[in-house]
């Protein structure tokens, strides 16, 4: 029989971030996979949106950070207009989270650090892929992961300068757990200065 569960505002903490912790931790300790993956939405200065996955690889009072290359087309979004929207979905408990917020580049120092604790293989990729660009065909790309393969044998795979790391600072939050007859529980987090107005929306 499929778990019930209920938010309501007693629940809710007073700090959206710890209620973020406390829900992510049920999340990793459900066993499922991915854990860290999110639905990233972006707008161009003309105000096209794109979504697209992400994994954000740390997280904090300050933000949620993510890594990619600056050339991609998200980049070009978040150089256009620094705003941005995350949604984590986790189906096990039959929630999801919302936060949106303001973009800023990483500084390089910690891009570089993030970098060196990818897999070997990934570092290559991020070489070889001149992401968002149009190539002819998938032997391009692999041509080009074994000619970087080949140039960085046997010593340390620096980062290329065009790969960076973004963090999203959060200025609102909600908090969605679904419920019977589509009567869902949403509370709602939004920043006023230095504190946060909780409240709740319809479904």
């Amino acid at each position: 029989m499929k778990q019930v569960f209920s938010f309501s505002e007693e629940e809710a903490c007073e700090d959206p971030f710890l209620q973020f912790e406390s829900w992510y931790r049920q999340y990793i300790e459900s066993g499922a996979s991915n854990h860290n993956a999110v639905f990233l939405g972006t707008a161009s200065a003309k105000g096209q949106v794109s979504v697209r996955t992400v994994f954000v690889k740390e997280y904090g009072r300050d933000g949620f950070c993510f890594f990619t290359n600056i050339n991609s087309r998200k980049a070009m979004h978040l150089a256009a207009n620094p705003r941005a929207a995350m949604l984590f979905y986790w189906p096990v408990h039959a929630r999801q989270v919302r936060i949106e917020g303001d973009v800023s580049l990483l500084p390089e120092e910690k891009a570089a650090e993030y970098f060196a604790t990818r897999p070997r293989e990934s570092q290559i990729g991020a070489w070889a892929s001149t992401q968002s660009s149009v190539i002819p065909d998938r032997k391009h790309l692999e041509g080009r992961y074994d000619l970087f393969n080949q140039l960085f044998k046997g010593k340390p795979v620096e980062k290329p300068s065009y790969w960076g790391g973004y963090m999203l600072t959060p200025n609102y939050y909600e908090f969605w757990q679904e419920r019977e007859y589509r009567l869902h529980d949403r509370i709602t987090y939004t920043r006023k200065k230095d504190e946060w107005l909780k409240e709740r929306l319809a479904p």
